[in-house]
Parts: structure tokens; sequence; C-alpha cells
């Protein structure tokens, strides 16, 4: 019998399989332990994770008892099939407790709200679409109209997504510049067509909550579905001091989405999915007897998943509890209530609207002379001479042709706290480095992508690695990404979603 690489050795002790004590990595052969050598090699290229230098995608909480307790957690839970919750006991009953804790911190009572884990963000905010668009369906059975979803320009993409999905007009409701919307627009928009409402809590590129309460009370006796999107702050503004009511409390809410692999502290991805209501939650799941096998019954999209990330999260809320959440958020708004002072000291940059929350999105400050203006994308990309990476965001054109300004985002979490005045000094030095200098530009090649769209023609791959090369953005990991930024701007749309689209495809094609 010949030997591969990727199988293990005649004579590999195999005595753990079929148990539920996983092999440890003590206990690796000399192949595995090269494999994983060679994975540490690769991490090696990865931004940290840890220590509070990226300002987004990642949630450090600061505590390697936390890391250690969620990594034992989720190698205990390796082996289980979320598909079958039945089977996998474990599996329903940390369910329970996750869903239980996500209903008490958002002012519901188990009796009125039920919900679901999913794999992250996206996952809830598309099942929640998917629901409410049936609900719909099922109350207007002989309507042929294409059902809209309302929200403001600022709700997370994933709402894009949903609504191509399922088939479904999405209406962007344009924010005032400062990022907030004026209820009374969204209000006109409540049409006997409108199958969902999402508003945020709060908006991703802002901070900023949406009007939930005043919004509520309007879809509330139209009988309209009001799904709020606290993917991002649903496991922080319970305890944040001062922000308005965004959850179950407000009459009218009908839907929530919280992800506990951001503020939640839990590896990703874990997210839940509440509803008021079990026939609205009745309504997400996928269920079939007709096919020759076992009864197929899928809350989500996901049939076989892995239950590690569900153990982790339990883990790491069991750990926590309502005082460590607390304590945490505490440490955030310290942190914010700093770094908003900061600027406020920075001559041509200031934070954008009025947010609530971890999130902070610093703008060029205009009511200065345009020479001591600091560009945002600028500014990042100096600052991470300092080490840090905040995140770069192109100014957008909104539905009525108002142009909201580039930006560049800050998530804050517990690790911040340490770090604001060697942040503070980066982002003063990054300032005073870039002050007065004009944003980057994309003229010509706005020209070129212009012509070619207006022609009819969406860039194939070679044109979109053409116009890249010729913008210096064909790296397949830019080290700046200000040019890049110009580049969306300056592009219509469908182009430059397909330039993006190429440059994260180049980036893992073999």
């Amino acid at each position: 019998m010949t030997h591969s690489k990727n199988a293990p050795k005649e004579g590999t002790d195999h005595s753990t399989e079929g148990t539920d004590h996983p092999t440890s990595a003590s206990r690796l052969d000399a192949w595995g332990a090269a494999i994983i050598e060679e994975l540490a090699r690769l991490r090696q290229g990865d931004a940290p994770t840890h220590g509070g230098r990226v300002l987004s995608y990642v949630y450090d909480h600061g505590s390697d008892s936390l890391d250690a307790l969620a990594g034992r957690a989720m190698e205990m839970a390796r082996p289980l099939n979320g598909l079958d919750p039945l089977t996998f006991t474990s599996i329903a009953a940390m369910e329970r407790d996750l869903l239980r804790f996500a209903v008490q911190i958002t002012g519901g009572t188990p009796k009125k709200v039920s919900g679901s884990i999913a794999s992250g963000g996206t996952e809830s905010c598309l099942l929640a679409v998917g629901t409410a668009r049936d609900l719909w369906r099922a109350e207007h059975p002989n309507d042929e109209r294409t059902p809209r979803l309302v929200t403001t320009s600022t709700v997370h993409a994933a709402f894009q997504k949903a609504a191509r999905i399922y088939d479904m007009a999405w209406d962007p409701v344009p924010v005032r510049p400062d990022g907030s919307v004026d209820p009374q627009d969204i209000i006109v928009r409540l049409g006997d067509d409108v199958a969902l409402v999402v508003m945020s809590s709060p908006a991703y590129p802002t901070g900023v909550i949406d009007p939930i309460e005043q919004i509520a009370h309007h879809t509330e006796k139209r009988g309209i579905s009001l799904h709020v999107d606290a993917c991002f702050g649903g496991l922080i503004l319970p305890w944040w001091q001062g922000a308005p009511k965004w959850d179950f409390r407000v009459p009218g809410v009908t839907g929530l989405g919280a992800d506990f692999h951001k503020y939640g502290y839990a590896p990703k991805g874990v997210s839940v999915l509440l509803h008021r209501g079990r026939k609205r939650h009745r309504r997400q799941f996928f269920a079939t007897t007709s096919w020759p096998a076992y009864p197929v019954v899928d809350p989500t999209f996901l049939g076989s998943k892995s239950a590690s990330p569900l153990a982790a999260a339990w883990a790491v809320t069991s750990y926590l509890g309502e005082e460590g959440y607390a304590e945490g958020a505490t440490s955030c708004q310290r942190s914010v209530n700093a770094l908003r002072q900061a600027v406020d000291s920075i001559e041509g940059l200031t934070v954008w609207g009025h947010p609530t929350g971890p999130a902070l999105a610093l703008i060029a400050d205009t009511s200065v002379p345009s020479g001591r203006w600091v560009d945002p994308h600028r500014l990042a990309d100096d600052v991470t001479k300092a080490g840090f990476q905040i995140q770069h965001q192109p100014g957008y054109v909104q539905a009525d042709g108002t142009i909201l300004p580039r930006s560049v985002h800050l998530t804050i979490t517990p690790v911040t706290e340490k770090l604001v005045p060697e942040l503070t000094a980066a982002l003063i030095s990054a300032a005073h480095n870039v002050q007065g200098k004009k944003p980057h530009q994309a003229t010509a090649l706005g020209r070129i992508a212009g012509w070619i769209w207006k022609n009819g023609n969406r860039p194939s791959p070679s044109t979109c690695r053409f116009l890249l090369k010729f913008a210096g953005s064909h790296e397949r990991t830019p080290q700046k990404m200000a040019p890049l930024m110009a580049i969306i701007e300056a592009l219509p749309a469908p182009v430059a979603e397909a330039l993006v689209t190429e440059m994260l495809a180049m980036a893992s094609e073999p």
C-alpha cells in the first residue's frame, strides 16, 4: 500500500477516533507538525487579530483566558454537526442558553421572542429579509407587484444582497450630510407594497442609530415588518450610556439581528436572529419530507455546519455574563470619548455626525479653509507608519444626487483603551503629514471606465486588470488604499464593482 502525504501512515495511532476526545496538538506526527509550521508562516502575513491595532474586522476583549476558553470550547465541539440538534443535544442546549441571553438583553421575553443561531450577520440579514418577503406574499396572495425593501442608504450591504436573492426592490432612503435620516423621508415611502423596513443600530459607516422609535410607530400602525440590524451593536448597546431605545422595548420592532462574533467576543462566525412571535420565526424555516430520506428541517441556509463557533460563543457568554459585557462597554465608551476629544483638537479633521456606540467615522473638516483640510484616506494610509490600520470608506453618491463624504472607520474595542495615547499621537502625526494635500484623483481612469460602461459593456477580467495596473492598484495586496478609493469614487458603480471583484478574485487565484 502506497502512502500519501495527505493521508495517515499505516500504524498511526487512531485510538481517539470515534470518541469524544479529539487528538491534541501535542500528538501530531512529523508531517502534521510541518503542516502546522507552514500555516504559522502563512499567518505571519496577516493583520494582527489581537492588540487593538486593526480598528475594523476584529473584536478583541483583551483577555488571554477568554481566548483559551473559546479555543477549548471550539475543539470540544469540533466533531459535532449542527444539522441535527436532536442527535447532538448539546447543540440545542447551547442554542437555548444563547437565545435566552440575547432575548433578555434586547428587551424581549422568551414567551414573546423566538430566534435562531446563524453563521454571521450576513446570514441573519438574508434570513430576516426572506422571512418578511414570504410573510408579505402570504398576506398578498394575488399581488403581482415586486415587494419593496425600505432602508436608509447607510444600511449594511448585506441587505442589497438579500434584495437581489429574494427578488425585491431595494429602496434606499438618502440620509442627511451628517449621516442621520429624516424620519418623514421614510414614512412617506410606507406603501402597501413594502414587505420590510430595516433600521440600523448603529449604521456601520457612520455609527449613527437610525430613528427606530419614530419609524416603528408608523410601521406598526400599517402592519409592516420592521427589522433592526444590530449585528454590529447588539452585544454592546444594551450597556451603552445614553443610547436611545432600539430593540424589543420598542413596540413595532418585529425582528432583530446581533452578532456574537463582534461585541460578543466569540470567534467567527455566530450570529443570532430574533423574531417577535413564534409564527414569524417558524416562517424562517425550510422543511421537507418530499424525498426518500430523513426529514430535512433547516432554520438557516446551511445544513451540515460546524458547532464550534456556537460552543465558543456559549462559553464566552457564560464566562462574561452581563457584568463582563457591561465592563467592556464602559471601557469602549471611555475610549470613544477620549478619541473624540483628540480629533476635536486636530485642525482639518472631525468626527462624522453624531454617532452612538463603539464606531467612529472621521472626515475632513470643511469648516476650515481647504488648504488645511485633512483627507481621511491619506490620513489612513499615513497612520499605518505607526502600526495602526483604520478602514477607508469612499465617498458615496446617494439616489437623490447628494454626496456623502469620504471617511475612515474606527471600530473601538476594550483593548483600545490602553492604546488611546499612542493612537491619538498617531492620528495627530498623520494629520500633520497630510494636512492640505489634495485627495487622490482618478479622472483619467474615470473617463476610460466611463466610456466602457457607456458603451454597455461590463469590463471583462482582463480589462479590469488593465485598469487596475493603469491605476497602480494591481498588486494582490495593495500597500496604499487611498488611490483605490479614488478609483471607486470616480467610476460608475458597475465598473467599480467589477474592479474590486477582480482584486479579490486575484488575491486567492492559484
